[in-house]
């Protein structure tokens, strides 16, 4: 089996759906001899911030010296980003091996009567095994959909589960309320376990403490009384937390404060478990934490940005960040969207800020059209817009429409801005 075979083998298994339900991830773990059973294990579920809170939990505990897993989802250029030990992707012949370990594991699912694995599921239950057959100490385990019934939620235990900012997104599988969201979310929660939250509008806290009281779960919540930003600029922030002074980020945003601010917390429920940091490698950890696709600066003069918001929270958080990090003369943004997605309010938060605008399209079956898109956003902006279909032909129109002192802003999905940024560093 080559590479290739082995990548086309795992999308090919997206014919049998997404099923959400624990029962078929379960069997399958007891056929791998429970691999989740052999590190610790940080769920993070949320709406958005999942990504660059994991990305920032993982920084700190390798700078601590723990060799650290990272499973995250989707992936932005290439597949194997979704596998990663100390920051390096699961190498193409390891995920070769370990695609021909769950072959025959799901096929004999299916002998038992079982509904065959789901893609989502093919590649959890790979990256699980592949931790225990590297000896990870921890693995930071980032929920792909929701939190009750994702096949992350399969594993036996948790040490600590981290609940980021919960908002509106995936209502046709979630549910359509604030309230419901959360729930699945909350889903994540252990018995008697430890669980950190980012500071949440008071309909979603007030689910996240009713289920930690049902389940006599210690609730731990960002304290924003007690946090301090001191600068705040395009290439990161300074701010205090409690008693951790002058901790620096690279992530930009004030949004990444307060991940920032829930993966401390999270660091320091784990030391709690016996897994002890220490505030260098904390402080050091958060210093050198990057993700990218999340506010990420591929070039200067003028200013190319690539961020991976995707639902309306998202879009109002980055326009509030252009507008309050970056000076430049005028906006020209390129978006593409899914159609499952609350394109009308999207739009609404992010085209208010720009001066012109590029429709294009990501490069998903659910993708909208980009024609389609187009024709939403004339009815909201009075600035040029276009729709550019080819995400390359969008890339160099958008580039090559701005001035030095302007600013080029990708964003809308992910699927989106992986291409993006593989195009663009190959300009540079």
């Amino acid at each position: 089996m080559t590479y290739e075979d082995a990548v086309a083998y795992i999308h090919s298994v997206s014919k049998f759906g997404v099923k959400l339900g624990l029962e078929n991830m379960k069997r399958l773990l007891q056929l791998m001899g429970h691999p989740d059973r052999y590190y610790k294990i940080v769920h993070v579920a949320g709406t958005n911030g999942k990504g660059s809170t994991c990305a920032m939990i993982d920084s700190v505990l390798r700078t601590a010296g723990y060799k650290t897993g990272l499973y995250t989802s989707p992936y932005l250029e290439v597949f194997n980003e979704r596998i990663r030990i100390n920051g390096e992707n699961i190498p193409d012949d390891d995920l070769v091996k370990m695609v021909e370990y769950i072959i025959p594991l799901a096929q004999q699912m299916v002998k038992e009567g079982h509904n065959h694995p789901t893609e989502f599921e093919i590649i959890t239950a790979i990256a699980l095994k592949y931790y225990q057959i590297k000896k990870v100490d921890i693995v930071v385990l980032e929920v792909g959909l929701g939190g009750r019934f994702d096949a992350t939620n399969s594993v036996e235990h948790t040490d600590v589960s981290v609940i980021t900012t919960i908002d509106m997104d995936h209502m046709k599988t979630l549910g359509d309320t604030i309230e419901k969201i959360s729930f699945e979310k909350a889903g994540i929660i252990r018995q008697n376990g430890l669980v950190v939250t980012y500071p949440q509008r008071d309909e979603a806290m007030a689910v996240i403490e009713d289920r930690c009281r049902e389940l006599q779960a210690r609730l731990i919540k960002v304290d924003t009384s007690r946090l301090t930003i001191k600068k705040a600029s395009y290439i990161g922030e300074v701010f205090d937390y409690k008693d951790l002074k002058d901790v620096e980020i690279g992530l930009v945003g004030m949004h990444q404060v307060l991940n920032a601010a829930t993966a401390i917390e999270a660091i320091w429920a784990l030391e709690e478990t016996g897994v002890p940091v220490g505030e260098k490698a904390l402080k050091n950890g958060l210093k050198y934490a990057r993700w990218a696709g999340r506010m990420e600066i591929l070039k200067e003069n003028p200013f190319v940005v690539i961020d991976g918001a995707h639902n309306p929270q998202g879009a109002r958080t980055l326009a509030k960040n252009v507008k309050e990090l970056f000076r430049y003369k005028r906006l020209v943004l390129v978006i593409g969207v899914l159609k499952d997605k609350d394109v009308d309010g999207i739009l609404d938060s992010i085209t208010p800020i720009a001066d012109m605008i590029i429709t294009t399209q990501p490069d998903s079956y659910r993708a909208l059209d980009a024609y389609e898109l187009e024709q939403k956003v004339k009815m909201r902006v009075k600035c040029d817009v276009m729709a550019v279909k080819d995400i390359k032909e969008a890339v160099y129109k958008a580039i090559n429409s701005a001035e030095e002192e302007d600013m080029v802003l990708f964003c809308g999905s992910l699927y989106l801005i992986g291409h993006v940024r593989e195009i663009v560093r190959h300009l540079t």
